[in-house]
């Protein structure tokens, strides 16, 4: 792996095109025309597609206390590694985040969005940057669009941050989002460290390689026209390596795709919701599988997440751990981790970034 420190974030990772305030549409139903609506409508979703048999087909839980404890690390690691092999997802409790840190995020991000438009839009996206308010791969002014907005920003490593995006207001959200960062850096770190002893790989080895973190915090309005229709978020998997999320409402909408069909994740009280992504995926060469998920929504609640995002450090090098192609064949190429941002951010459909990464697609 690479080892070039980067001092500045590289510019030029991508963009979206700018397109009409979903918050602003929702609470404005007279502007809510069919052809206006025609842009978020799916007829391609089906309510029949919802998993809906043994209720005992239920999401891995795993205790992170029982991970650092010496007693109960083995049997706790066995059951993180089954949920990385068979799921892809997990719920994690216990993981130490200080409860007043969450509910400070909490209560920031519910005032953001209770800001008028006209100051959310003070940290709106720029043409070209990936970074502020707004919404995210939006390529064309004829493809489908998500029922959401959307705060993207830069939070580790600290002289990564681009503070003309970070929201002003409420007056608390910065220093909340820079305890909340810290926080979910050492959980993320946690994991990766088990994850790296299942695999027989360094932890030191895959904390030094872990060292980009950004935050996607996300809006759904609810949706009383045709919400069956319409969906909160797109199917995809996510291009980094590891994604905690955290509830901000209690409005259900996360679903994740398995064994076809779309199964519903109801988050446990305090727990993180924790995924694999496409870049652990390939590292792991297949081992552990990101797993394809999507936001619906709800016709007459809203709904607000935090989805923290870990990748591989710009400098760093995606592609097959040494450690476990030297025991078998690569499946995966090698990209840096600029051209590989890159990469994903010039497109978005369900795990395209993995067959564009394989070596045999």
């Amino acid at each position: 792996m690479e080892t070039t420190e980067i001092k500045e974030r590289p510019r030029g990772l991508g963009g979206s095109m700018k397109t009409r305030n979903v918050q602003a549409l929702a609470a404005d139903k007279e502007k809510l025309t069919a052809e206006i609506m025609e842009r978020y409508i799916r007829p391609e979703m089906n309510g029949d597609d919802i998993f809906s048999g043994d209720s005992s087909e239920e999401i891995p839980v795993i205790d992170m206390s029982r991970l650092m404890d010496e007693m109960s690390r083995e049997e706790e690691a066995s059951k993180l590694k089954h949920a990385c092999e068979e799921w892809g997802f997990f719920q994690l409790v216990n993981h130490g985040v200080p409860e007043k840190v969450i509910e400070e995020m909490k209560d920031n991000i519910k005032g953001f969005f209770g800001l008028p438009l006209e100051q959310r839009e003070e940290v709106a996206q720029l043409p070209g940057d990936l970074e502020g308010y707004g919404q995210a791969f939006i390529f064309s002014g004829e493809q489908k669009l998500d029922w959401a907005d959307m705060l993207y920003l830069f939070t580790q490593p600290p002289h990564f941050r681009n503070f003309k995006h970070w929201p002003a207001q409420p007056p608390s959200f910065r220093d909340s989002l820079e305890s909340y960062s810290s926080e979910l850096q050492k959980v993320a770190h946690c994991i990766l460290g088990s994850m790296a002893i299942n695999l027989g790989i360094n932890r030191e080895k895959i904390s030094e390689l872990f060292g980009s973190q950004t935050v996607q915090i996300n809006y759904y309005p609810p949706c009383a026209n045709a919400h069956d229709k319409v969906v909160g978020l797109t199917p995809h998997s996510d291009a980094c390596g590891l994604t905690l999320l955290l509830q901000v409402s209690p409005v259900a909408g996360l679903q994740i795709r398995r064994n076809g069909k779309w199964f519903p994740v109801m988050p446990l009280p305090g727990a993180l919701v924790v995924n694999i992504g496409d870049a652990l995926e390939i590292l792991t060469n297949g081992r552990y599988k990101s797993i394809e998920h999507r936001a619906v929504i709800n016709a007459k609640e809203e709904r607000m997440s935090i989805a923290t995002l870990h990748s591989p450090s710009f400098g760093k090098t995606v592609g097959p751990f040494a450690e476990i192609v030297d025991k078998e064949m690569p499946l995966f190429k090698s990209l840096s981790m600029e051209e590989y941002t890159k990469l994903h951010f010039s497109q978005r459909n369900g795990k395209t970034m993995i067959e564009l990464m394989k070596l045999n697609p």
